[in-house]
């Protein structure tokens, strides 16, 4: 498969509640997540396959993450990309709170 010579741009839909990255304006992946007061709690990372292998999680995450802290808000890594994402990039120590049980019993009661 040719990988795409378009730069990738990353989008926030508020209605959505995730952030999705595009290339050549199609969806290739999207991380979701759920405001609770001052946190964003991230609970799911994925890449369609046809662009697996080109950084775009990585790019994805690191966008989000600097608007989540441009927004003043907080992050929770629930999702197990954003958590690993940010064990290796230490700039968003900062503004990131631990995931506890009680926000794993919050986020549960958000999912329909």
């Amino acid at each position: 498969m040719s990988q795409s010579s378009a730069v990738p741009s990353v989008q926030r839909s508020d209605t959505e509640q995730l952030y999705a990255i595009l290339v050549d304006g199609r969806r290739a992946g999207l991380t979701a997540y759920r405001d609770r007061g001052e946190q964003r709690v991230f609970f799911h990372t994925e890449i369609d396959d046809a662009f697996a292998g080109q950084g775009l999680a990585g790019e994805l995450v690191r966008q989000a993450l600097a608007d989540v802290r441009a927004s003043g808000k907080r992050i929770v890594p629930v999702c197990p990309y954003v958590a690993a994402y940010l064990k290796r990039h230490d700039d968003f120590a900062d503004i990131t709170d631990p995931v506890t049980p009680d926000v794993l019993g919050w986020l549960k009661e958000q999912m329909p």
